[in-house]
């Protein structure tokens, strides 16, 4: 195999490199780089307002940066619209849910099966390969089958995170975006979105975390990246983080954490 061929393979599914992200005249990433392969979870931690769910829709499209870099697959998302980094193979779970509270969970989950949504680039081995339909995405979470016809509205706040999280998969994405996925959960829900991204992992799918929950974040991840003030102060395993007694007291707010 030529050398070639071996990089291409090593090439990380997401790569971000030194962005700078403001708004208006608010300097809030301030250099950050980061990679992400395919089957690995990174996990984004910090304090509210450090710059967590900027560099979410960063990477989104939604505020795209001054200066710096994301790569996708190799193919830089520079200038591309939202809806079409969308449809390059990237799904966010917005941090509050933001399902159609006024729509069926049938219909919030084939909203990513539009037109709009199917006219991907990705190609067409990428989508002979669709792993998620309506079908498995009931069978991942049988909760909503069993509400299938009910309104978002109606549903309880576990099942409206299924909800966000299987609507994404609706689009067959090869990186998931996740903003505080366990956010207002009681401690058994939380546990089970726990299980449901080591699921997605082991299918291979790549989620870049963001997550105010300490503990699921670092039971989940592979990889840990500590945000302060824009900039990371830590980047590393779960278990090289819980060493650093002074980035989590500092940056945290905790003096100790359990690793898996």
């Amino acid at each position: 195999m030529s050398a070639m061929c071996i990089s291409a393979m090593s090439d990380p599914l997401l790569a971000v490199t030194d962005i700078h992200t403001y708004y208006g005249d608010s300097y809030v990433l301030q250099g950050l780089s980061l990679s992400l392969s395919n089957g690995r979870i990174a996990a984004i931690l910090g304090r509210n307002g450090m710059g967590k769910t900027t560099l979410v829709r960063t990477v989104a499209g939604l505020t795209p940066p001054r200066r710096g870099e994301v790569l996708f697959r190799g193919r830089s998302l520079r200038g591309l619209p939202p809806y079409t980094i969308a449809q390059q193979g990237i799904a966010i779970v917005p941090q509050g849910r933001r399902i159609f509270k006024s729509l069926s969970v049938r219909e919030n989950l084939l909203l990513p099966t539009s037109v709009l949504a199917r006219a991907s680039s990705r190609g067409a081995d990428a989508q002979a390969g669709r792993r998620w339909n309506f079908e498995a995405v009931l069978k991942e979470f049988p909760q909503l089958a069993e509400r299938v016809d009910n309104p978002g509205g109606a549903l309880s706040g576990g099942e409206q995170q299924m909800l966000a999280i299987g609507r994404a998969l609706m689009a067959n994405p090869e990186l998931i975006l996740m903003d505080e996925p366990s956010e207002g959960l009681s401690p058994r829900l939380v546990q089970q979105v726990q299980e449901i991204m080591q699921r997605l992992r082991s299918l291979g799918q790549a989620i870049l975390l963001v997550e105010q929950n300490l503990q699921l974040a670092l039971s989940a991840a592979d990889d840990v990246y500590v945000l302060s003030a824009g900039q990371f102060v830590f980047q590393g395993t779960p278990a090289a983080l819980a060493k650093e007694t002074q980035v989590l007291d500092q940056h945290l707010g905790v003096s100790s954490v359990k690793t898996a």
